[in-house]
């Protein structure tokens, strides 16, 4: 394909987008409610498209295909386990809808009684994971961009951060699900049609499995990379859903917790019927090539090599959708983190109502440019999801199952639960034998974890804020954000929750 073609009909995809997601915005930018949450009203259909397209995301396009071109059936690893995750967000989180919370880091504190070392430890944490999420999808998008348009891989970066950067600080949270939306269209349409196109070129079924390994096509590709790496890989997808800011955003954003749960139920049953066509479309690419440099090429060698000129323009700019909707939706989940949290934490107090939307716009131009240059560490898109899932946020996955269900965790347990996860995954990561037994971390991560916080908080005293007082209090911090002008924090906490 012409990359200065390519280059073209991505620059018009993106202006498109940018003019989109003003004009669907244009009245929902008033206060930080409208800006960061859409106003807490965000209806079903919208929270349905959003969270499809975050799902169908950087992993599913680049990393699933390349994994499902080296691992056979392996590839759909990814999306059961994302599936799995999105259902169990349903049944377990959805309720935390009723509790107006704007950030994880709020949901996390008011399970600890309102814990100021918590919230602000999580904010920290959360506001990593945010990065290192959006950096994969900056990765994922600028190895795209470089292939097919034939530029250096800083300067396809620096393109994808400017494409959803743009309309994600012009329009806000409300510009970002409406663009999700119409990008979860182009995703599902584009891959579907590129997975018929594949299975036809390679001869169905049987051509399929041309040049790979028995290993590779065997149930789930288990034979090829282990039961245990492949269930370390389904898990630590589930738990990145699980305990990804982003997705808690759509929580604290829906409408009611009847229209957020059955959105995510929704979700993850179409996200069920995809898991396998990043396998078949990265086995048909290599049935076709079999010495593909970098399996992470596995799209976008497909779709130059089998597709006409338009068609093929079509699926490619699905593949960076799938990039730039994940990325506005995580850039707009650490900006909330930002101006909630991280504010408060280093000046005292929260901005007044009235600056909150330009300071959101500000972080999110700090934060997609911390995420830039994040990404430059990494060439491998799966590698660098699973550590920092493992790292980050499989302590925050547990701190949450923990709070949300047994009533006597504390927040000593928590920050045990925490330190513990993220110290267990780097151990294991430094240990390249004990990283291949496993597969990655993410398992012995989330064991520790558990055990380490349960018996911190037995050996701990309980404590002695209820539920009820620490809803309050967070509650009263937000309203001075919302509504009173620079509003002082320090101090309101009662000394019993620290």
């Amino acid at each position: 394909m012409n990359g200065p073609i390519f280059l073209a009909a991505f620059v018009g995809y993106i202006a498109v987008m940018i003019v989109f997601g003003w004009y669907v915005s244009r009245h929902k930018r008033g206060n930080g409610d409208d800006f960061l949450l859409g106003g807490r009203s965000v209806p079903l259909f919208l929270t349905v498209g959003t969270t499809v397209a975050t799902m169908v995301g950087t992993g599913s396009s680049m990393g699933a295909v390349g994994f499902g071109y080296a691992n056979g059936w392996a590839g759909a690893l990814y999306g059961l386990g994302g599936a799995v995750g999105v259902l169990l967000l349903a049944l377990c989180f959805a309720p935390v809808r009723k509790l107006r919370f704007m950030t994880m880091s709020e949901e996390l504190s008011y399970y600890v009684g309102a814990n100021r070392w918590v919230r602000n430890i999580v904010a920290c944490l959360i506001y990593i994971a945010s990065i290192g999420w959006l950096g994969a999808h900056i990765l994922g998008g600028g190895l795209y961009l470089s292939w097919m348009a034939g530029i250096d891989l800083v300067t396809a970066r620096i393109l994808v951060a400017l494409g959803f950067g743009i309309y994600c600080v012009i329009g806000g949270y409300f510009a970002v699900i409406w663009t999700d939306t119409v990008q979860a269209v182009i995703l599902f349409v584009g891959f579907m049609l590129m997975a018929v196109l594949a299975l036809s070129e390679v001869g169905g079924m049987s051509g399929l499995t041309t040049n790979m390994s028995p290993e590779a096509v065997s149930f789930l590709g288990i034979a090829q990379i282990g039961a245990l790496p492949a269930l370390s890989l389904a898990a630590v997808i589930a738990i990145g859903v699980l305990a990804t800011p982003s997705f808690r955003q759509r929580i604290y954003s829906g409408r009611s917790v009847r229209s957020v749960r059955r959105s995510f139920v929704i979700t993850g049953v179409l996200y069920l019927g995809f898991a396998m066509i990043p396998a078949v479309i990265g086995m048909a690419t290599h049935a076709l090539n079999p010495d593909l440099e970098n399996s992470n090429y596995a799209f976008p060698f497909l779709a130059t090599e089998i597709l006409p000129l338009g068609l093929g323009l079509l699926l490619l700019v699905a593949g960076l959708s799938a990039t730039m909707s994940s990325a506005s939706s995580d850039a707009i989940a650490g900006v909330s983190t930002v101006i909630r949290d991280l504010y408060v934490l280093v000046r005292g107090h929260a901005p007044s109502a009235g600056n909150v939307v330009r300071f959101s716009r500000i972080a999110l131009v700090g934060t997609i440019l911390l995420a830039l240059l994040f990404a430059l560490a990494s060439d491998n898109v799966i590698t660098y999801i699973t550590r920092m899932i493992s790292t980050i946020m499989s302590g925050l996955f547990v701190s949450a199952l923990l709070g949300r269900f047994w009533q006597r965790y504390n927040w000593q347990g928590c920050l045990a639960t925490l330190a513990s996860a993220s110290a267990t995954s780097l151990i294991i990561i430094g240990h390249a034998d004990w990283n291949a037994f496993w597969g990655n971390p993410s398992l012995p991560a989330v064991i520790v974890a558990t055990i380490v916080g349960v018996v911190v908080s037995l050996i701990t005293p309980a404590s002695t804020v209820t539920h009820q007082q620490a809803l309050a209090l967070i509650d009263k911090e937000r309203e001075r954000m919302e509504h009173a002008p620079e509003a002082d924090l320090t101090g309101t906490e009662p000394t019993s929750t620290t």
